[in-house]
């Protein structure tokens, strides 16, 4: 089938869903089509624009042979062949098939990993870096957990970040972040390579998750932290396993047992859905290791070597000298051409 005559196909069902829903139908059936008309109609909208430009286009050609006409129709038709490119691959990314979850809030998690105190102290300072980057996005960054090491590094930080669209543009973060440079308390000015964990999980709601009560033990205990830090006379933090995974989440940054209770089942509904979407991915033949990687925490994914002031993705071979800049949250660069490369192997492999 040639695009036009996919094209083709998604206008007529368009059509088929307005007379439908124009018809009075209620019910399930009314539900199904309104939701079915609600995912092509931005598609049809794109196919139309296309369609008008090149309308545009045979029309003006078709003025080149009036002499009158002539210097009009071929500024017109200079603008056009801008135009018309971005509009095709306009049709072709919407008709892309879309990930449920990009328009969701995240759930970040980020963990020293080698490194040992220079680990932490990078956690920390990528924890901030998101914490920047959800400031320039206008997304609102709440930290769930923060547990602060001696030495002012990170042993666990966990942020719910909300907004529109969050997933889309961090799910690329997941993965091994290493660091290269001369830690503070390194005397011989060698320089260290440490390493650290990003997760970002798109956040579940209830109804995406079914949770058993009976499949999860709740420990409470008493907090503790560095220096002092968080430490109480009561049980109010939480420990919750959930048996049949095995996924344990800890959560002691409130002083009230329920705030933790519920922050850390808001964590566990995370990581569950996360596991089924993984569990979803394996079982389709074009499954996400084969296009950029955007959940794997075993894969290496970016370089931050401060000595040379240079950060590269090792995914799509893209290398920035501005890492004072990246590490305010400029992060957008990266993010895009993931983005791209992703899309790229979408349209490839649907034949787009």
């Amino acid at each position: 089938m040639t695009l036009d005559e996919r094209l083709d196909r998604i206008v007529g069902r368009a059509l088929e869903l307005e007379a439908l829903l124009a018809s009075g139908v209620s019910g399930e059936a009314f539900t199904q089509a309104s939701r079915e008309y609600g995912e092509i109609e931005p598609v049809v909208s794109r196919i139309n624009a296309l369609r008008a430009a090149e309308q545009e286009a045979l029309q003006a050609e078709a003025l080149l042979a009036d002499p009158e006409m002539k210097e009009l129709a071929e500024a017109e038709l200079s603008e056009l062949h801008e135009t018309l490119p971005q509009l095709r691959q306009d049709v072709r990314l919407a008709m892309l098939p879309r990930d449920a979850a990009d328009e969701r809030s995240a759930i970040l998690e980020v963990r020293p990993a080698a490194g040992g105190d220079e680990a932490a102290l990078f956690a920390s300072e990528l924890f901030d870096l998101y914490r920047r980057y959800a400031d320039l996005r206008g997304w609102r960054f709440s930290v769930m957990d923060y547990d602060e090491s001696e030495l002012g590094g990170l042993r666990c930080g966990i942020a719910e970040i909300t907004g529109k669209g969050v997933f889309a543009r961090l799910k690329y973060e997941s993965g091994v972040h290493r660091v290269q440079r001369v830690p503070a308390t390194e005397s011989q000015g060698r320089i260290h390579t440490s390493t650290v964990t990003v997760a970002v999980l798109p956040e579940a709601e209830e109804v995406d998750v079914t949770i058993d009560e009976t499949d999860l033990r709740i420990d409470v205990y008493r907090a503790s932290g560095a220096g002092g830090q968080h430490v109480n006379k009561t049980e109010s933090a939480v420990r919750i396993t959930h048996m049949p995974s095995g996924i344990v989440v800890a959560m002691q940054e409130e002083k009230s047992q329920h705030k933790n209770k519920a922050k850390a089942m808001k964590i566990l509904r995370a990581r569950l859905y996360e596991r089924e979407r993984a569990q979803a991915h394996e079982s389709r033949a074009a499954d996400r290791r084969s296009q950029v990687g955007t959940g794997d925490r075993s894969e290496r994914i970016r370089t931050y070597n401060f000595p040379q002031g240079r950060v590269t993705d090792h995914r799509v071979n893209f290398t920035l000298y501005k890492i004072d800049r990246i590490m305010l949250g400029e992060i957008d660069d990266f993010v895009d051409a993931l983005t791209q490369e992703e899309q790229a192997a979408l349209l490839a492999a649907e034949g787009l």
